[in-house]
């Protein structure tokens, strides 16, 4: 059996309280998005580029046959990886907590 559809007042209704609680909300800035992503960038850049500098030291004074370089610039993508989903990942769960908080 279908589900009776909703009266016309009652969609206007859920319509104005969606936009009542639109306006009640903070609005997340630009800038905080562009925060995010520098946050992010420099999360995996910085290890990234820390590796490949200590990896090129590693090359200069104890020569191997593979090179030191590339696995530290390796490494450092990984960790910096790493460091920016934990990052993200606990963003995200704040978001959601005020979210729900709101809502409640």
């Amino acid at each position: 059996m279908a589900a009776k559809p909703e009266s016309f007042p009652d969609r206007i209704r859920e319509i104005e309280q969606r936009k009542l609680k639109s306006r009640q909300t903070p609005k997340r800035s630009v800038w905080l998005g562009l925060g995010t992503m520098g946050m992010v960038g420099w999360s995996v850049a910085l290890p990234l580029l820390l590796g490949t500098a200590l990896g090129w030291w590693l090359d200069k004074t104890y020569p191997q046959h593979f090179s030191w370089t590339l696995t530290f610039m390796i490494g450092g993508l990984m960790l910096g990886c790493v460091i920016a989903y934990q990052w993200l990942n606990e963003e995200n769960r704040d978001i959601n907590k005020e979210n729900k908080h709101q809502n409640d």
